[in-house]
């Protein structure tokens, strides 16, 4: 079945999804993919921080009666919504790599000139 299809996975695609859905990043680490992951959960410490800081900003500014309410809302939604692409994006990341984990890493691409002129490609898949 499907469960012993990504049998040498630390996660299944799906377990990838939802873990990085709930913390972006957490797919990516449980694939042993720490890097991306760090990437991950670093963009969405900005995105949350900027989130929180323009709310902030926002509230002061409604305080005290400025102009400028409207430009900071609109801040602020970019802010979360750079959140929510960030928890998206990271699942999708997650679920695909998930599915690649057995992909080979030796792959070998090399360009070489073509004989009358151009240049040719070749990938070599070890089986």
């Amino acid at each position: 079945g499907a469960d012993t299809l990504y049998a040498l996975a630390p996660v299944s695609p799906m377990g990838g999804l939802w873990r990085s859905i709930l913390i972006p990043g957490w797919g990516q680490a449980k694939l042993n993919r720490k890097l991306t992951g760090a990437l991950f959960i670093a963009w969405e410490g900005v995105t949350l921080g900027m989130a929180i800081k323009s709310n902030h900003e926002l509230n002061y500014l409604r305080r005290t009666g400025s102009g400028s309410v409207r430009a900071k809302e609109k801040e602020r939604q970019d802010w979360l919504v750079l959140l929510a692409f960030n928890h998206l994006f990271s699942a999708i990341e997650a679920y695909v790599s998930a599915h690649l984990w057995d992909f080979p890493d030796d792959l070998d691409v090399r360009a070489a000139p073509l004989p009358g002129g151009g240049i040719g490609a070749g990938v070599k898949i070890p089986f």
